[in-house]
């Protein structure tokens, strides 16, 4: 098969879709690999490492009409729709649930858009995992840059000082990002809250932490009032392939300490607070109310090494099963490729990516 790698396009993103490493493996399967010049760049990976591994390197214009699937990191940009040829295959995160015209230019072109962050494994997420996992671990420490007063901040420390209490983070959802986040929080010395909705989640971080992280129920009450109280407040809602819930009403945020700092990783799949909108890297935050809100929607990609060494080490597997078996025998033969079909021949294929857009 032929497989195209593009360099992503969206401001300050700089991972990339597959490794020289990655290309290594998928070469000696046979398979043909075409790399956009200065594609790893910002990896540190150069066109000279993937052509040593055999990658062919290509501009972006033959590199989409050449390949049979394209490997990305992120979502096409509307840049890039017009190179998508009818019939191909693309493996990313897609995030369609808050993208319809996205949906629309897939279904248009019958492309078989295969989404990384709605891959299921026996109920866990394996391709969304490393990603939230490092967006998580980043939040608390962009909180505590953002707290600094000539930020926009309440001018707090998070981990406090001699005498003088830390701030207090709330975090929302206890799942990879959630857990993430409250591991670096904690860490930190923060007065550390986590909401969320299952009770046995709750019951672990208990054990985990030895009662020193308060854990509620996501109830109204407990939100609104853990909310007016937090210093620092981390959205970490995902279900996956839905569009968000907000949790966080426009009026709850007006309401909020000055100078607070919300991070809403969630942004992806729309946000969880209502005052959230997709910021970049290079406008990250924004107020309302007085409330900072850092809600960029590539947060790995402050840190491209990492995260595209932590991500292609498990894309790999299920791009070479794409690749040797072709797409319609792969999605017979490999269940996790089927949940992570979002769009094929002109339909949307998930039932949740499906009902989102329906509500939008």
């Amino acid at each position: 098969m032929i497989i195209g790698v593009p360099k992503e396009i969206k401001e300050h993103e700089y991972r990339v879709g597959v490794t020289p490493l990655g290309v290594k493996e998928l070469v000696k399967d046979g398979h043909r690999i075409i790399i956009e010049k200065s594609a790893g760049a910002g990896s540190g990976f150069s066109d000279e490492d993937y052509q040593l591994a055999g990658a062919e390197i290509s501009d972006k214009v033959k590199l989409f009409f050449d390949s049979e699937i394209i490997i990305k990191v992120k979502e096409p940009l509307s840049d890039e729709y017009n190179l998508l040829r009818e019939g191909q295959a693309l493996f990313t995160f897609l995030h369609l649930a808050s993208n319809p015209e996205l949906v629309k230019i897939l279904l248009k072109k019958n492309i078989s858009g295969f989404a990384y962050e709605t891959l299921e494994v026996k109920g866990t997420l394996p391709l969304l995992k490393p990603m939230s996992e490092i967006a998580g671990k980043m939040a608390p420490f962009i909180a505590a840059f953002y707290l600094q007063k000539f930020h926009g901040g309440e001018g707090l420390l998070l981990t406090g000082a001699e005498g003088v209490s830390p701030a207090y983070v709330l975090i929302l959802g206890a799942g990879v990002v959630g857990m993430s986040a409250l591991k670096v929080a904690y860490g930190m010395g923060a007065q550390v809250t986590i909401i969320n909705r299952g009770e046995e989640k709750l019951r672990q971080i208990d054990e985990m932490y030895q009662g020193n992280v308060r854990t509620l129920a996501a109830t109204a009450e407990n939100i609104e009032t853990e909310t007016l109280g937090s210093d620092v407040l981390i959205g970490a809602v995902y279900v996956t392939g839905l569009k968000t819930p907000k949790l966080i009403s426009r009026e709850l945020v007006s309401r909020m300490k000055k100078g607070a700092v919300i991070v809403d990783v969630s942004v992806d799949q729309g946000g969880c607070i209502a005052t959230t909108r997709p910021a970049t890297h290079n406008d990250p935050v924004y107020k309302v109310d007085g409330i900072v809100h850092y809600t960029v929607a590539n947060m790995p990609g402050a840190y491209p090494r990492t995260s595209t060494l932590a991500l292609t080490a498990r894309t790999v597997e299920y791009i070479k099963i794409l690749a040797k078996n072709g797409i319609e025998n792969a999605l017979k033969e490999n269940p996790p490729l089927r949940t992570a079909l979002n769009t094929f021949k002109g339909e949307i294929m998930h039932k949740a990516v499906a009902e989102s857009i329906k509500n939008i």
